[in-house]
């Protein structure tokens, strides 16, 4: 009799329970509804299509650059065979996803929570991409013709003075984030960590060479100096050569002005040149502007550049050239954007530039280029003088 009683009372507990635990599931999903579902891959689609089909000037403002610069990109790494699709993800979207990264410098998260993919998915993508874009550096960037620039040739100016000259170059820093025991390295004349970025540029904006992970403390020649020693690294046709500013000295491939004389142009902006070093400086100068135009693009579509980097500090080394290497793709394929105006008329290189010399910088130039600059700059006075009477 006992036993039954026991057992009674055991079927009655549980049976309580039961109901108990029922009325908390029920409370639990009154109280929490569940969230509508959404379609990951239309609401992607969706999102994707509002770039590419959207206006031009969304479109730049997300990836940076216009459609038809950014469908023929995923062609030419597609034909490459540099990017594959998966089953997982077409190359448009693996592109755009990398081209978002780099252009606003968004955490991988942030990109993964709007495409509704993994952070490891984002990261494994841009992975891919990066090598891919890297592929491209020798199609894309390469040294400049023999030929005389138009931007010289057609100019009264510079024709038939500076015939020679294929471009501009120079450093700029770029953020970097390294361990904290070799940070001393990496600080420059620059707040923060920096890495040295070498450029050569053309005068129609595009780079002809660019060598990225020198630490910011190392003096524009040392990065130059190494450039020339690299195997397959930068090298001048001959007979040309590039404007430097005059921290590289005057020598052979490089054209520097004269020290200790007016060079930039805010300094001849109420007072005409009185020389021919002051002239020729001048016309340097006008020249010269051209690296900053084109480092002040490259800044300026590309955001990655100027904030503090995320990744590895190989990844950042790797993220500068593939900044040049779209660069030169949409330089080829369409420039006119809006970015673009924008970046030329903020970039102010009439303003002092500060220069530092290392011991190398106080060794006497090179005397062919000292009197090859000589000989330029006498024709140049000469001429203007004629001009101007």
């Amino acid at each position: 009799m006992k036993k039954k009683t026991k057992a009674a009372i055991l079927a009655s507990v549980a049976s309580v329970l039961l109901v108990g635990f029922a009325l908390v599931r029920k409370l639990r999903r009154r109280r929490l509804p569940r969230a509508p579902y959404v379609n990951h891959a239309v609401e992607r689609e969706h999102y994707i299509n509002s770039i590419l089909h959207g206006s031009e000037r969304h479109c730049v403002s997300q990836i940076r650059m216009k459609p038809i610069a950014f469908h023929q990109l995923c062609h030419i790494l597609t034909e490459g065979e540099y990017i594959r699709p998966t089953i997982h993800m077409p190359v448009q979207e693996q592109v755009l996803l990398f081209l978002h990264i780099i252009g606003h410098n968004v955490r991988f998260r942030v990109i993964g929570s709007r495409f509704y993919r993994s952070t490891e998915t984002v990261h494994r993508y841009f992975k891919v991409v990066l090598r891919g874009v890297l592929k491209l550096y020798r199609a894309l960037i390469r040294l400049p013709s023999e030929n005389t620039p138009p931007e010289i040739r057609d100019s009264r100016r510079f024709n038939p003075f500076l015939k020679d000259c294929v471009g501009a170059i120079d450093g700029t820093h770029v953020r970097a984030s390294v361990p904290p025991e070799i940070q001393g390295r990496f600080r420059g004349r620059k707040d923060g960590t920096t890495q040295n970025v070498l450029a050569a540029i053309s005068f129609d904006l595009k780079f002809t060479y660019v060598l990225a992970g020198w630490e910011g403390s190392a003096h524009d020649s040392r990065v130059l100096n190494d450039a020339f020693a690299r195997p397959g690294g930068f090298s001048i046709p001959e007979g040309k050569y590039y404007l430097g500013d005059a921290g590289y000295g005057n020598k052979n491939g490089i054209l520097s002005p004269y020290r200790s004389v007016r060079y930039h142009l805010k300094e001849f902006s109420d007072r005409l040149p009185e020389n021919e070093q002051e002239l020729f400086n001048l016309r340097h100068s006008s020249l010269r502007t051209t690296i900053e135009r084109g480092f002040g693009v490259l800044k300026k579509r590309f955001r990655v550049l100027d904030a503090e980097p995320f990744w590895s500090f190989e990844t950042q080394v790797k993220v500068v050239l593939a900044c040049c290497v779209i660069h030169n793709h949409i330089m080829g394929v369409d420039p006119a954007d809006y970015i673009m105006e924008s970046a030329m008329n903020q970039v102010d290189s009439s303003g002092p530039h500060q220069e530092t010399h290392s011991r190398q910088d106080s060794i006497e130039d090179s005397r062919v280029w000292n009197a090859k600059r000589d000989e330029i700059c006498q024709a140049m006075w000469t001429d203007y003088i004629s001009y101007r009477e």
